[in-house]
């Protein structure tokens, strides 16, 4: 940001003067999206006074589910920023990353290939932007395409004409096309950065890996769920949950690992976690019973890729899992 603001002649203590505009066109621009689409943008005063997966369930029963911007939702949140800084000792003047609050816009929209997702904008320099889909939509898209039939309660199928195709599909989802997918939402929603040169950096945040059981009566699962998940909080130990997620346990280990048992409104779940990751199990519907892995830092697993050096020499090996998806990406919520 500090070489972009030289090269434009800028100074850096005019970066807040230089940031304003740009925060000014964004709103602008999520204005003009409403009123395209005949909405009203929602102000979120308290993150708690409601879920916006509730609010966006009743928006699709009045709206319908056909493609389209769905809802849009704004609230202050925390951001990245930058702030001007003169170091006395150095006498260098640089720009310090640092996290402040910022206005943010929720686009939910219905897209034909990848349903319903968000993308979340800041409204403040330098305008990282948190991208949102389930992989359950798209495959629903994809077994409609292929004459599959279905039953879908939320992100649950509890019935499949031929699983065996479904599972081929979902084998195929298309990286390279949500890249440049998100190349153009991303120009859509913050158009600001037709000011900069180059493209966003695409990177995970999260990823969800959901395996599902689909059993044919309530009544099978029921017994079955209880006797596994009591067993297993009482059964699995630590050393177990660092070999579920492919690690090894050695005294070097300093961060979380541990289980619970929790009681839910919709049910029970138990939650074996290390680190970023976790493994979850719970039954869905009271007919599904899902083995849920979520990991908020990839790096966190390893597998056998090509390296390349800062040498420039290359070699296969294990090594930490990269975030960027522009050659695989896991099959699930991302």
């Amino acid at each position: 940001m500090a070489r972009y603001l030289s090269i434009n002649g800028i100074r850096l203590f005019d970066y807040p003067r230089f940031a304003e505009p740009l925060r000014n066109e964004i709103r602008e621009n999520a204005g003009r999206i409403a009123e395209e689409n005949g909405l009203e943008i929602e102000f979120i005063r308290s993150v708690d006074s409601f879920r916006k997966e509730d609010r966006i369930k009743e928006a699709l029963q009045k709206c319908g589910s056909h493609n389209g911007i769905v809802h849009i939702f704004s609230a202050m949140e925390p951001c990245p920023a930058f702030t001007p800084w003169h170091d006395k000792p150095s006498g260098r003047t640089m720009l310090k990353y640092k996290y402040g609050k910022c206005l943010h816009y929720y686009f939910y929209f219905i897209d034909e290939e990848f349903g319903l997702c968000y993308i979340r904008v800041p409204t403040w320099a330098p305008f990282r932007l948190q991208f949102y889909c389930n992989g359950h939509n798209w495959l629903a898209n994809q077994m409609a395409v292929h004459d599959i039939e279905y039953s879908q309660l939320d992100n649950t199928f509890i019935r499949i004409g031929d699983w065996t195709k479904a599972q081929e599909l979902a084998g195929t989802f298309p990286v390279e096309q949500l890249h440049r997918y998100l190349d153009k939402w991303a120009l859509e929603f913050c158009p600001v950065i037709r000011h900069f040169e180059g493209q966003y950096h695409l990177s995970i945040m999260q990823c969800e890996y959901a395996t599902d059981i689909v059993f044919l009566r309530q009544e099978e699962l029921k017994p079955l769920y209880e006797n596994l998940s009591r067993t297993a909080i009482h059964a699995v130990k630590c050393d177990n949950v660092a070999t579920f997620l492919g690690r090894k346990l050695d005294g070097s280990y300093k961060d979380e690992l541990g289980n619970d048992f929790h009681t839910r409104v919709e049910g029970t779940r138990i939650k074996h976690h290390m680190g970023p990751a976790s493994i979850k199990l719970y039954d869905k519907q009271g007919i599904v019973l899902r083995i849920e892995t979520t990991v908020n830092d990839v790096t966190f697993f390893r597998h056998c890729r090509t390296v390349e050096h800062r040498d420039g020499t290359i070699e296969t090996k294990m090594a930490a899992m990269q975030k960027t998806f522009t050659a695989s990406l896991p099959f699930g919520n991302a």
